[in-house]
């Protein structure tokens, strides 16, 4: 839903370098020239697409902000889904558990669950070394710098540890479908985040299988998924030694979060 009365308070905050409180109580503010030039900029921006989070660069996500760049997909509601499911795997949140984050982006989905769980420790890894960038500096804003380190990787393969809790939100999008996407994901998010390959599973393949190794006997997956991939995680999964244990629908009520664990002997495969 349009919200042009917010998007202009958010971009003459930004643009002015004032709060909302300031701007709300001030009929008339000097802005100077350098003001005025802002926001003509910023304006002009936001009449060609870009979202009001990537033209100030800052989205909150958990109630944090992180920090954005080109270099990072911009995080939604629908992400903070993910973060709550992996919550309700974690029967003590106390535990110094270990966490990997695949595809780590700018850091929110791992800070989120660092900022929830006091002695956790966590990983977080990104093809892209600006990405990685960007996520170091979101932990030291969201005051979890000590407990995380974020590392330039493709997904796993520079990581040798063991992890209790596995989340990614990977490129999931059908590469036939990128160009189809609203205009504002597909011009201004990074590609690599969105596209997922010819059945939109890829990286879903590559991530089970490097959890082979990276996963605790008791550990957890979790994944964000498109909204018809339900059954192919199921499919995937029963492929490797992993079978889907719980799935949460979005805001929209769509399936959108799939929890995996190690599939034991006894276990009934769900693959229809």
């Amino acid at each position: 839903m349009p919200t042009p009365g917010l998007d202009a308070r958010l971009l003459c905050t930004a643009a002015l370098e004032i709060d909302a409180a300031t701007l709300m109580a001030h009929d008339e503010l000097p802005v100077g020239e350098a003001g005025v030039a802002r926001l003509i900029a910023f304006s002009k921006r936001r009449l060609q697409g870009e979202s009001v989070a990537r033209i100030i660069g800052m989205r909150e996500f958990w109630g944090l902000p992180f920090q954005l760049s080109p270099d990072t997909l911009e995080p939604r509601p629908d992400t903070e889904c993910l973060v709550e499911a992996a919550l309700r795997t974690v029967a003590d949140r106390t535990a110094p558990l270990r966490i990997l984050d695949l595809g780590t982006g700018s850091g929110c989905i791992l800070i989120a669950l660092l900022h929830e769980l006091p002695n956790a420790k966590g990983t977080g890894t990104d093809i892209c070394p600006g990405a990685v960038s960007v996520a170091t500096r979101n932990a030291l804003a969201n005051h979890v710098a000590g407990r995380v380190d974020f590392v330039v990787s493709d997904w796993a393969d520079s990581i040798d540890d063991t992890f209790d809790l596995i989340v990614s939100n990977p490129p999931y999008i059908r590469s036939d479908v990128i160009s189809s996407l609203a205009h504002e994901v597909r011009s201004f998010d990074p590609l690599r985040a969105l596209d997922g390959g010819e059945d939109g599973l890829d990286a879903y393949r590559r991530i089970l299988t490097n959890c082979r190794t990276l996963l605790t006997d008791e550990g957890t997956i979790v994944f964000e998924m498109g909204y018809d991939q339900e059954a192919d995680l199921l499919q995937i999964g029963n492929e490797e030694p992993f079978e889907v244990t719980n799935v949460i629908s979005d805001l929209a009520g769509l399936a959108r979060v799939a929890t995996l664990q190690r599939r034991t002997r006894n276990s009934v495969s769900k693959a229809t």
